[in-house]
């Protein structure tokens, strides 16, 4: 089981690979903070994650107070937590460190396509990442080429 947070998901939407979290994964879940924000009008692949998330949304009672983590980030750990989760998809810098301190395993969506790679759902993911790289998600410079080395694709 995968829980979803909000950046993770827009970016694996950008490049139409949000199928892979269901290949990879027996159950994605999301928290209704989440769902809500990436599927506010207006936002980047809002009508593509409303469809795809609809029947994924679970209600969270926060339990986490910190300053500096986003309501979704805070609910996706919560859910993480409280559904004994395998793993939380994040790609926030902060949150993911937030996240490992309190014991939570984090993958991040250029994860997600490495680990897709490597059990052969897709060919490369150097077109992917260029692709994520052209739109509203940011991906640092040093992570595209870490990314690209583990995959052999430089």
């Amino acid at each position: 089981m995968i829980i979803g947070d909000s950046s993770a998901l827009i970016a694996l939407s950008v490049v139409n690979k949000l199928e892979l979290l269901e290949q990879l994964y027996e159950n994605l879940y999301v928290p209704q903070a989440v769902f809500d924000e990436v599927t506010q009008v207006g936002r980047p692949q809002s009508d593509k994650l409303r469809q795809f998330l609809q029947t994924k949304v679970k209600k969270v009672e926060l339990s986490l107070t910190k300053l500096g983590l986003g309501l979704g980030e805070l609910e996706a750990i919560t859910l993480y937590k409280k559904l004994d989760a395998k793993v939380l998809l994040i790609d926030d810098n902060r949150a993911k460190k937030y996240a490992i301190l309190n014991g939570v395993k984090v993958i991040g969506s250029l994860g997600i396509l490495i680990k897709a790679k490597e059990k052969g759902y897709i060919k490369q993911v150097k077109p992917l990442v260029e692709e994520i790289m052209k739109s509203e998600v940011y991906i640092s410079n040093k992570l595209m080429w870490k990314v690209l080395e583990i995959c052999g694709e430089l």
